[in-house]
């Protein structure tokens, strides 16, 4: 099958097209015939050589997918050849061929193309594992999410507002500010000419928010610090501006604040299931009432995936970036 490998860690140049063996499923996993792959940061650090693969994970980059059900193991019961999917990878998804654990797998919601569903699992994932179990988003809270027009700030604005929270968000241009909003968000601040601080403590009548969802890291702690509500929860899901920071413990101790976070590759099928579960029962019906919308910024070739992640390291898109096949 046709796939791209990284030749060597690096730049955008080292991912090559290759033709390498299919993959044979393990007795849980189905394999897939991908018609398109989600492009994540995750898969930019792997390229340069600070992402580990895992040591049962496809080596080739990847991490979500969607397509057409071509293979089942042994002891495969969700699935059957033909099943219309979309996928968390633990890798190998810039391929024709991708093989995945069953329970990391979920229906195609109606009415959307395969395009927009493979822009789904990594982000929706990670959000529901952040900001609904590490920072217990309850109903009627307050997020503020970093870095609004990433994959995952769309996916993270929307599905705030879709489950009845007031959302904020941060965004580095006044384009990428009225995106924000229009995907739901009540304010937004363009954080090279406002105090989001500030901002967001004025949008909650001077209690603070009551979840962050990060990632940036380095010197933007101190400040989500002053910016959280008594109780609040700041989660950690990269670190763009740096992984060492200043933390305040005396704020931390005053307003009883929880700093958190987590990666997802490296846990376990088990895990990732149960997110699936949750993802199938309260997030799919909202994505196929059309509360919640995939953002699909552009699409490439397979081919052409190093000028995907040239689009992804540029910050430029609002959304995702997806490889067709």
């Amino acid at each position: 099958m046709r796939a791209v490998e990284i030749s060597q860690p690096g730049g955008p140049d080292v991912l090559r097209l290759a033709e390498v063996p299919n993959p044979a499923p393990q007795a849980n996993e189905i394999v897939v015939k991908v018609a398109a792959a989600g492009v994540n940061r995750p898969d930019v650090l792997q390229r340069m050589g600070h992402y580990p693969v895992p040591p049962d994970a496809s080596p080739l980059p990847g991490l979500e997918i969607a397509g057409e059900v071509a293979d089942a193991g042994s002891a495969v019961k969700l699935w059957k050849r033909g099943d219309k999917i979309c996928a968390l990878a633990n890798g190998g998804g810039y391929a024709e061929y991708c093989a995945v654990p069953e329970t990391q797998a979920l229906p195609v919601p109606k009415n959307l193309s395969m395009i927009e569903a493979a822009s789904l699992p990594e982000t929706f994932f990670t959000v529901w594992s952040n900001v609904y179990d590490r920072g217990r988003l309850a109903p009627g809270e307050t997020l503020l999410v970093q870095g609004g027009t990433s994959g995952i700030g769309v996916t993270a604005i929307q599905m705030a507002t879709a489950t009845g929270n007031r959302v904020f968000a941060s965004a580095g241009s006044d384009e990428k500010v009225a995106a924000c909003v229009r995907l739901g968000a009540e304010r937004a601040f363009n954080y090279k000419t406002q105090d989001w601080v500030a901002e967001a403590r004025a949008a909650t009548g001077g209690k603070g928010v009551n979840v962050i969802l990060d990632m940036v890291g380095g010197d933007y702690v101190p400040r989500e610090l002053k910016c959280l509500a008594e109780e609040g929860r700041l989660v950690f899901i990269a670190y763009l501006r740096g992984p060492r920071s200043e933390l305040d413990i005396d704020a931390l101790m005053r307003k009883r604040l929880t700093v958190t976070g987590s990666t997802l590759r490296p846990r376990s099928t088990e895990f990732k299931g149960y997110i699936a579960r949750n993802l199938r029962e309260k997030i799919w019906p909202l994505i196929e009432a059309g509360r919640i919308k995939p953002q699909v910024y552009k699409t490439f070739p397979l081919a052409q995936a190093a000028e995907a992640h040239r689009l992804m390291e540029s910050s430029q898109h609002i959304g995702k970036i997806v490889l067709t096949l």
